[in-house]
């Protein structure tokens, strides 16, 4: 089949199995091909394997590094010291620090390079209490060192870049400045300094890897978030902030949740709630692993464990004082009624998501979170058949989605279109069909 033939085919696929209009061409199939685009979305993968007759992904040479789910070597499932050995032919070369957490306008390997490398640094042990790095940098770079005051600033550049990220409607905007503060961190970690500095780097490089993988995860970029929230959970381990560490871990493991691979994500999210245990009782870091976990045994059709994990949660509420920093852990129970509404759709129980969802639209909520609500609303309407309600709230996230440009809210959006084929005798949700359909094809 020539490219143009394979893309009219996957065409005419997702149109007789979805009944969504595509417009793929052989420019887009040609991209495929040279690895220029790595990971279709769902149902696009699902054509190609049925238009070309495989049983996996990865046989067309599609793959993302999403938790433990594939079974091939890849980059997030090496230690730092084997991703450093995989690409030794250019280990002596400079880094290019692109875009770290917008992959449209960077070299994939490049990325993938870059974070090894900053592994490998990371795992370097400290010597007599201080770093050795006359054998990786130039005589003059190892006679620097770091001071306090100089980490004082990065601590507070990189709450700074978490609160424009919360801010943000578009979260990609902030994606310059956190691959500028990157790149000083990663640098730093070639100047001499004592085992104590070192460690104080480890942890600010480790809350900045988590924001990295928050705008990466954001536009849809799994694989580099997951390889972010790997080498975040390193870098905390190196500096023994199990806090940290446990929301690395969390975040990590979300990847599986949001991607419907439970069976992984629950066991990782339980290391997680006892690695806290390890940190600060008065933070709240176990509570929200346990938020996710029950996120995890909702897709996984435990009811009881999942509000056995929620209650659980709910324990926030008896914490006293600051509970969290605003930055890497961000959790304070006020996200508790969405999170709970949201599981109990995943369970098919709209009686039970409804209520919960209702009263957390009335809240105050993010542009992100109140589209990621409205979705799960319209997914009740799909569960009780109610067209109105599909149509009244599916139009309200596609107005998010359109206004915020994240990808959070356009997957959620993606997964609402793959149930409304039972609905489109009705004009209003073919309407709304095409619009959604209208927009992926725009982010695509």
């Amino acid at each position: 089949m020539s490219r143009q033939e394979v893309a009219e085919a996957v065409n005419a696929y997702l149109w007789h199995t979805y009944r969504t209009r595509t417009s793929l061409d052989a420019n887009h199939v040609g991209k495929l091909e040279r690895g220029e685009h790595r990971w279709p979305k769902t149902t696009t993968r699902e054509a190609f394997r049925a238009v070309l007759k495989v049983a996996r992904d990865v046989d067309l040479g599609f793959y993302i590094t999403r938790g433990q789910r594939h079974t091939d070597d890849v980059p997030h499932l090496m230690s730092p010291g084997q991703a450093l050995a995989a690409t030794h032919d250019q280990a002596g070369e400079s880094p290019t620090y692109g875009e770290i957490t917008h992959t449209g306008d960077m070299n994939r390997r490049e990325l993938l390079r870059l974070l090894s490398l900053t592994g490998a640094l990371l795992a370097a042990p400290a010597h007599g209490g201080q770093l050795d790095w006359a054998r990786i940098a130039s005589p003059k770079d190892g006679t620097k060192r770091l001071d306090p005051a100089t980490l004082d600033v990065y601590e507070g550049l990189n709450a700074h870049l978490w609160a424009a990220f919360g801010a943000a409607e578009s979260k990609m905007t902030v994606s310059p400045l956190v691959n500028r503060q990157f790149a000083t961190l990663a640098a730093n970690l070639r100047r001499s300094h004592t085992a104590q500095m070192h460690r104080r780097l480890c942890r600010i490089i480790a809350d900045l890897l988590q924001l990295a993988g928050e705008v990466a995860f954001d536009t849809n970029a799994y694989s580099e978030a997951a390889h972010c929230y790997t080498l975040a959970a390193a870098a905390a381990r190196e500096a023994a902030a199990y806090d940290l560490w446990a929301c690395a871990m969390v975040r990590h493991a979300f990847i599986s949740v949001y991607e419907r691979d439970f069976r992984h994500a629950a066991p990782m999210l339980e290391a997680a709630a006892d690695l806290a245990r390890n940190g600060d009782s008065a933070l709240s870091t176990r509570h929200w692993a346990h938020t996710v976990r029950a996120q995890a045994l909702a897709g996984l059709g435990d009811l009881r464990g999942c509000q056995q994990a929620l209650d659980r949660a709910e324990d926030v509420n008896q914490l006293s004082g600051r509970v969290h920093n605003g930055g890497w852990l961000r959790f304070d129970g006020s996200r508790l009624a969405e999170e709970r509404g949201a599981c109990y759709v995943e369970l098919g129980r709209p009686d039970l998501a409804e209520p919960v969802l209702s009263g957390a639209l009335s809240q105050k909520l993010s542009v992100r979170r109140r589209g990621t609500v409205l979705a799960d609303l319209a997914m009740v309407g799909v569960q009780r058949s109610d067209v109105y309600q599909i149509v009244l709230y599916g139009s309200a996230v596609l107005d998010t989605a359109r206004q915020s440009d994240s990808g959070v809210v356009g997957a959620k959006l993606h997964r609402l279109q793959q149930h409304l084929y039972p609905f489109l005798a009705d004009r209003h949700v073919q309407h709304l069909n095409s619009q959604i359909a209208a927009l992926t094809r725009a982010a695509d």
